[in-house]
């Protein structure tokens, strides 16, 4: 695992606080709601795209191709993006991820990513 994972598992850990956050804030027929779950959904989506293959391939149950695949379709068909979809991918999808990276970041070596001290 390069440092580059380490701050994209970190991204995607933040991204998942952010939307369980923004949820709070009403449903996501809520618009203002919805654009942020959706923008958050896309940041996930980037740091997936350029997560390495090595830290993937660790948790192998997670559709890695279809969360990059979300972030794709969020960028360029954003007005075809519907909450009920939204709404499913949280429903379904955020959880696994969630443990998924929890787990990922626990298998990182102790002191790793840590600020150096010079």
């Amino acid at each position: 695992m390069n440092r580059a994972d380490d701050v994209l598992l970190d991204d995607i850990a933040t991204a998942i606080t952010s939307i369980r956050s923004h949820l709070r804030h009403g449903p996501i027929s809520v618009e203002i709601v919805m654009d942020a779950v959706a923008m958050r959904l896309l940041e996930i989506g980037e740091a997936v795209k350029a997560l390495s293959a090595e830290v993937t391939a660790t948790e192998p149950e997670i559709k890695w191709r279809e969360i990059a695949g979300m972030r794709d379709f969020l960028a360029h068909r954003y007005f075809a993006t519907s909450p009920d979809m939204v709404q499913a991918v949280i429903d379904k999808d955020l959880q696994p991820l969630a443990d998924a990276v929890a787990r990922m970041r626990s298998r990182l070596p102790e002191g790793f990513g840590a600020a150096d001290d010079d």
